[in-house]
């Protein structure tokens, strides 16, 4: 795609100068602020969502547009120039719901305002469909995935058909608990909370009967399961990806929601885990449900099962899917190759492993003219912490604080390798390919600033 920025600067210039006094058109000014703000509450990265805004403004002849977009909310600037004074609209973001086939849908938009093939009027009528337009999935197929990502990562670490039965019905029923929770305006750290304890009392529950009975099922996989599916993905990898960019405001934002999340998760799973051990249940460490590093074809099911599902929790479109289920197979391969031939730590096996997936995942999004984050955010799922956190968990429980310290920061540690990962795999395709931001509808990227030197150094 050209640079519509660069290609039309001169052209408005010229045309400003002809009509000083003439006002930008508000309805510009409404569509911009609101693609923008539907792109932030959709799920996509602030950095992405100031250039689709921003080639907006150009193609629809908002003149000297200036843009500033944080974690909540969404400014617009524009000054016609002369004697009038500059216009400024803000919109702020109350209300999130992760959903890649609006995310998808609202850079065709941009992309093709960009190039011309839409007029405003166009362009509003369009978005207006994308508001209203029905996700490709149903209701219960997005909740059926929720429930097929704690029995994917359950069957991964070695729980079986009967352990991976109970994990997936132990997430619906946690998910149906924070629904129930959230329509009666509980905060979201809470509806976390309760949807981990709900799945962990299950778990503890199978675990107990499996004692009693020496039925010898691994019942602590449900909880671990459980644990990978409540795992905040998406935000880990974009306060990454904003910090790394330079909007450092949006990226503290994002990791202190990440670590929110993190903290519900821990209260949860840490209470009940508490609560049973209180209780005589017997939960054994050295039994603690793990791949390792096994590349078994129930191991390989398991991590294609985990990425497919989490794409469908976020509503990606489903041409994305076979990419999805490839790019997580490939992620685990990766990482258990690096740790049993080179006996790498997690961390480096992890960080590889991202970078791999984040190269691939930004040349696919380049090559399909799609938003990278649907091909990545689910690809990373088979890597995250959830075992390490249960472990860590059942330590703390168990009076070995320090090793239960140690194998939570090993899980932070192993999270943010998976962002720092995606996020380097991503910088590469910029610097050694041409093009810009993947679906941002621009042909490079700006120059990345720098504190010390200059550029032509």
């Amino acid at each position: 795609m050209r640079d519509w920025r660069a290609s039309r600067h001169d052209a408005i210039s010229e045309d400003l100068s002809d009509e000083e006094e003439a006002l930008p058109d508000a309805r510009a000014i409404d569509l911009v602020l609101r693609v923008g703000e539907l792109l932030l509450a959709s799920g996509e990265g602030t950095e992405t969502v100031s250039e689709a805004m921003l080639s907006l403004s150009v193609a629809f002849n908002l003149p000297r547009s200036e843009v500033s977009v944080t974690f909540t909310t969404i400014t617009l600037s524009t000054h016609p120039g002369g004697d009038q004074p500059p216009i400024t609209g803000e919109r702020v973001v109350r209300r999130r719901s992760l959903d890649y086939f609006r995310v998808s849908e609202l850079h065709s938009l941009v992309q093709q305002s960009a190039l011309g093939l839409l007029e405003l009027e166009d362009a509003a009528a369009r978005l207006e469909q994308i508001r209203r337009a029905r996700p490709p999935y149903p209701t219960w197929v997005v909740v059926v995935g929720f429930g097929l990502i704690a029995s994917s990562a359950s069957l991964m670490v070695g729980g079986g058909l009967i352990v991976a039965t109970v994990a997936f019905l132990a997430a619906v029923l946690g998910d149906r608990t924070s629904v129930f929770l959230a329509r009666r305006g509980v905060a979201e750290f809470y509806q976390m909370a309760a949807a981990a304890a709900v799945a962990a009392a299950i778990g503890v529950g199978l675990l107990w009967v499996s004692n009693e009975l020496a039925l010898g099922l691994q019942a602590g996989a449900i909880i671990t399961g459980n644990i990978m599916a409540l795992l905040p993905g998406r935000p880990l990898v974009a306060s990454l990806q904003d910090g790394i960019s330079g909007t450092y405001v949006s990226a503290s934002a994002r990791l202190l929601e990440t670590f929110f999340i993190l903290g519900a998760i821990v209260s949860g799973v840490g209470a009940v885990a508490y609560v049973a051990l209180r209780l005589g249940v017997s939960i054994d460490l050295d039994s603690l449900p793990s791949a390792g590093t096994s590349m078994e074809l129930p191991v390989l099911v398991g991590a294609a099962g985990i990425a497919v599902a989490f794409a469908v929790s976020l509503v990606v479109p489903l041409r994305i899917l076979p990419w999805v289920a490839l790019m997580g197979v490939m992620i685990w391969t990766i990482y258990a190759s690096m740790r049993s031939l080179l006996e790498v730590p997690p961390v480096v096996g992890t960080v590889v492993g991202a970078i791999a997936v984040g190269m691939v995942g930004h040349w696919l999004a380049r090559w399909a003219q799609r938003p990278v984050l649907p091909y990545l955010i689910p690809s990373i799922a088979p890597l995250l912490p959830g075992s390490l956190l249960y472990r860590g968990l059942i330590e703390f429980t168990q009076g070995t604080a320090v090793s239960g310290l140690l194998s939570l920061v090993e899980a932070v540690m192993v999270g943010l390798a998976l962002g720092a990962g995606v996020n380097l795999g991503g910088e590469l395709v910029r610097a050694f390919q041409r093009g810009g931001l993947a679906g941002a509808g621009m042909r490079s990227r700006p120059a990345a600033h720098r504190t010390r030197g200059g550029y032509g150094q």
